[in-house]
């Protein structure tokens, strides 16, 4: 009997599977790729812009509760796509616009928060809290660009924060340090100015008041390089800073301000070579003074006793002028244990000893004094008393 084509089909395929010869060419099957289409989002519902602006200030109170104030952190995200919303909803309604505003302010996004308060002060520009809060974001985007050393782009920002807050010391004080190291001398002088009137006492300002007066002699290299070693040593970066101010005195060796920045940082280093180089050059400059003669004179001390003990010395003496006996008697202890062969702090220490009539001590270390330095006449003199308890 003749079977059915079907049947046939299905025997064959039995035999093969028994005997395991199905070839490569008797098994290939196809396969059928299905491509999805990509799925649109729906758009955002903004009709009703009442209810987004008061759902995005709700989101707002939530993020300000928590502690954070990153923009990448959830309630701070979903703040600022909330007042997105608002906005987007009622591009003229100020209420939304500074909603946003503030949002990016808070999560000092400057640059957002730039584009954001310029919308708003669009629609209100008298509002004199938003124009404060606006000139905030402006300096920050302008100390910014400082910071990466971009001077280009970095004095717009200050001046846009003056226009908008002409009561901003920040911007006047960094609008100054650029113009100053961007070699605008005279501008540098105003903006100085402007900010020593709105901040009398801050002597920062008064400082670099004086140094963009006199920017003129020393050229833009010297002062950018002195304005950076400033911003080192606020910075904590101490060497950074020594290294700055030598920069400045070596493009400009009559900058007799970096000369002292540089010994007074020297000293603080116990780097005596760089502070005598320093004290050296700034006396024989013209504007020296007495307290530049009196730190060449520490520094040389420095040399022959250590600058530990010098300082040491010289606290004391401070302390001593002031009536306070006590720390000076233990400041001038403390520079003869720095250094055992320092005959003035020994001096020194035998007199506030015998002052506070303490005649054994006294005479104990005016001893110290008169055999270190038989040439000391007062020390002698007054070894006796003290040997005499009077």
């Amino acid at each position: 009997m003749k079977l059915p084509a079907h049947a046939l089909l299905t025997a064959a395929l039995a035999a093969v599977a028994l005997t395991g010869t199905v070839s490569a060419q008797q098994t290939t099957q196809t396969t059928t790729t299905t491509t999805t289409a990509p799925v649109t989002p729906p758009a955002p519902d903004l009709s009703n812009p009442a209810a987004l602006l008061g759902k995005a200030r709700a989101l707002a109170q939530t993020a300000r509760a928590s502690s954070s104030r990153n923009i990448d952190d959830i309630p701070w995200k979903d703040a600022a796509a909330a007042a997105e919303l608002a906005v987007q909803a009622a591009p003229q309604n100020p209420d939304a616009l500074q909603l946003r505003a503030q949002v990016y302010s808070d999560v000092g996004f400057w640059k957002q928060a730039e584009t954001a308060w310029d919308a708003y002060l669009a629609l209100k520009p008298d509002d004199a809290q938003a124009r404060k809060t606006a000139a905030v974001a402006q300096y920050n985007l302008g100390y910014a660009a400082y910071a990466r050393a971009d001077l280009g782009n970095a004095p717009a920002p200050f001046a846009k924060c003056l226009t908008l807050d002409p009561a901003n010391a920040d911007c006047a004080l960094w609008g100054g340090r650029v113009a100053l190291e961007n070699g605008q001398f005279t501008q540098a002088v105003t903006l100085y100015q402007q900010a020593s009137t709105l901040r009398p006492q801050d002597k920062v300002a008064a400082y670099f008041l004086g140094v963009a007066r006199n920017a003129g002699r020393y050229g833009p290299a010297a002062t950018t390089a002195f304005s950076r070693a400033y911003q080192n040593f606020d910075a904590g970066r101490k060497q950074d800073a020594l290294d700055g101010y030598k920069a400045a005195t070596a493009a400009a060796p009559n900058f007799i301000e970096a000369w002292r920045e540089q010994g007074r940082l020297a000293l603080e280093l116990n780097d005596t070579a760089s502070a005598q180089a320093a004290y050296d050059a700034a006396v024989n400059l013209p504007g020296a003074n007495a307290s530049d003669r009196y730190n060449q004179g520490l520094v040389k001390e420095g040399a022959q006793y250590g600058l530990s003990a010098v300082k040491a010395f010289r606290d004391a003496y401070a302390r001593y002028t002031t009536g306070n006996k006590a720390a000076a008697e233990t400041g001038f202890q403390a520079a003869t244990t720095a250094s055992p062969t320092y005959a003035k702090a020994w001096s020194w220490l035998g007199r506030v000893r015998y002052e506070s009539k303490n005649y054994p001590a006294a005479a104990e270390a005016y001893a110290q004094a008169v055999k270190l330095d038989p040439a000391d006449k007062s020390a002698a003199y007054y070894l006796k008393l003290s040997q005499l308890g009077k």
